[in-house]
């Protein structure tokens, strides 16, 4: 029988094949109270467990640096980076011992508790893509607990040989019937794993769209779903299984006209994307000529190569905040910080790099003591620019890397949340201030264009202040949105009415567009609405010649605005800014 289960779409296209379930990772664990004379074989065994997981990983490391960039996407390492500082977390480490010590918990239960302990923390930070690390917390101590248990890695096992169904006969007898991955969750590690293999896509239980498992799968450019809950108990082992990346959708059992339809739509999008990868070098040009710099949104310095090879000018958003990530108050020094942005910059090849400050706060603590339980809505609170003006001996040291970096190519330095002209004050006393600290030590430094985020409604209704100060802005729309409209997208009851094309958001990004325009400013937008190809040409009408995205969106993009006639645009355009309910307009 036919069905479908709903999901997150992370990864674009679609792939049909069989269903291979791969084993969940969950370890069932015992709870028992051990004598005090076994807390130290305790602590032990759990030792022994995460030196086994560090040497795992170092073994992939090994062999990720024998692989090609196809093989093995820079997103793996970095991501088996994020799983070894979590080993080395002392947090985890320290938490484990004193449930051993102080509860006489049996090594498996004190583990899972302080899991449970730090899922808690994860689970109360407002930004999407930190709460997300969880999951490699869970991947950790899973791994962990199958070394103490002495259960194997769920890698997916060899299928039985099929039988010829009616679906079979519709695909090429000449070729292998493809196969797609069920699974509760993935690791970087099954990802590493997973490409090695034959899979053309996979669909997990948990995950979100910030998930580890959701980059390492677009930056792979493999149809995937995530967050489809129940999936991998639904789904029986060899069953046949449709997954539509666009819509988020994984179809169970399709009917021959079902699977006929999918072949076909799969098909119609390879095209495709062979005809867009011939845009690459192709330069973004309106039909009546208006240039359009298309950009790369990054969060690590290994991914500039990746940007230049999707055909991006350059970094539009270098969210630096996924350096101090996991720290837990080793957060990294000036020469650490240096050495990465150059990285980038230099990966760049002579494009130019804008580099975001970093965006944390009291919901996402770097560190034990900057938590405060009193503050219930952490997205209104010291977070962003408020927590760097909050801390200036951080901010001065990052402002510093980030000035070094700029002796070595075209940088950029963006501020996030800004909101009063205090604050852009104090900012640009700080920038002068690391100037001359470099000064006094006579270590060299290149000139940045200096730039602030609009994400927040005051910023986009005091436009004439932020462009006294500013050589540019860019539109952070996913925040714009989020909080213009008092919607919080995390939350699943409320996700419905975070629009885009809310009047009153559209209406703040043009007149944001608009002022910048009239001034001679640059201006972009980093948020999600830039990569979203339905949004192409509203956004050309208004004016933006500037869309920072994510990479693998750059040539669909592109091709939006090789099509669009800029000039022609702007009436209809203007038509959205009065009208009632623009989301039927563009559809209409």
């Amino acid at each position: 029988m036919t069905f479908s289960v709903h999901g997150l779409p992370v990864a674009r296209g679609i792939a049909i094949g069989r269903a291979v379930l791969m084993a969940s990772s969950r370890v069932d664990v015992a709870h028992y109270f051990i004598e005090a004379g076994q807390v130290d074989s305790e602590i032990a065994r759990v030792r022994a467990g995460r030196n086994a997981v560090v040497d795992e990983i170092h073994r992939l490391q090994q062999t990720i640096s024998l692989m090609g960039p196809k093989e093995a996407p820079h997103e793996l390492t970095a991501l088996l980076d994020v799983h070894l500082m979590l080993l080395q977390d002392e947090e985890l480490i320290s938490g484990v011992k004193r449930w051993i010590t102080e509860r006489l918990y049996n090594a498996e239960w004190a583990l899972t508790t302080q899991l449970e302990v730090l899922a808690r923390q994860f689970d109360e930070m407002e930004d999407e893509y930190l709460r997300e690390r969880k999951a490699d917390l869970e991947q950790v101590a899973e791994r962990i607990l199958r070394y103490m248990k002495g259960v194997a890695s769920p890698v997916a096992a060899p299928v039985s040989p099929r039988r010829k169904t009616q679906q079979d006969l519709l695909l090429d007898d000449t070729m292998d019937v493809p196969l797609v991955l069920i699974a509760h969750d993935l690791s970087p590690a099954d990802m590493l794993q997973f490409k090695q293999s034959v899979f053309a896509g996979f669909v997990t239980d948990v995950g979100g769209t910030a998930s580890h498992t959701a980059i390492v799968a677009r930056s792979m450019d493999i149809p995937a779903v995530v967050g489809a809950r129940s999936a991998s108990q639904l789904v029986r082992q060899d069953d046949w299984v449709i997954i539509d990346g666009d819509a988020g959708v994984m179809i169970v059992d399709p009917s021959p006209i079902i699977l006929a339809e999918y072949g076909f739509k799969q098909r119609q999008a390879e095209l495709e994307r062979g005809r867009l990868s011939r845009l690459r070098h192709t330069p973004a040009v309106t039909l009546d000529g208006q240039k359009v710099d298309l950009l790369a949104n990054i969060e690590l310095p290994g991914d500039a190569p990746g940007a230049v090879t999707a055909g991006a000018v350059g970094v539009g958003l270098f969210r630096s905040e996924f350096l101090f990530m996991g720290r837990k108050g080793d957060l990294p020094g000036e020469d650490e910080q240096y050495l990465a942005y150059r990285r980038a910059v230099e990966g760049m090849q002579g494009l130019p790099v804008t580099i975001r400050t970093i965006d944390v706060g009291a919901d996402k603590r770097l560190d034990d003591s900057l938590r405060d339980d009193a503050h219930l809505n952490p997205a209104l609170g010291l977070r962003a620019i408020r927590w760097s003006l909050a801390d200036p001996a951080m901010f001065l040291t990052q402002l510093r890397a980030i000035l070094r970096a700029a002796a070595h190519g075209q940088v950029n330095l963006l501020i996030p949340m800004l909101a009063h002209a205090s604050e852009i004050r104090q900012t640009v006393s700080l920038i002068d201030f690391a100037r001359a600290e470099l000064d006094n030590r006579g270590v060299a430094y290149g000139p940045v264009k200096l730039g602030a985020m609009i994400e927040i409604p005051a910023a986009a209704l005091t436009l004439d202040i932020f462009l006294k100060y500013f050589d540019f802005l860019s539109i952070g729309t996913n925040d714009l949105i989020q909080y213009t409209l008092a919607i919080d997208r995390a939350d699943e009851s409320v996700a419905h009415l975070y629009d885009p094309l809310h009047p009153a958001v559209l209406r703040l990004v043009a007149e944001t567009i608009a002022a910048c325009n009239a001034r001679g400013k640059g201006v972009s937008v980093c948020g999600e609405m830039a990569g979203d190809t339905t949004l192409t040409r509203l956004l050309l009408g208004l004016g933006l010649r500037s869309f920072s995205m994510h990479p693998a969106r750059i040539l669909a993009v592109k091709q939006e605005v090789l099509r669009a006639d800029a000039g022609r645009l702007a009436p209809w355009a203007q038509q959205f800014l009065l009208a009632e309910d623009p989301a039927r307009l563009l559809a209409g």
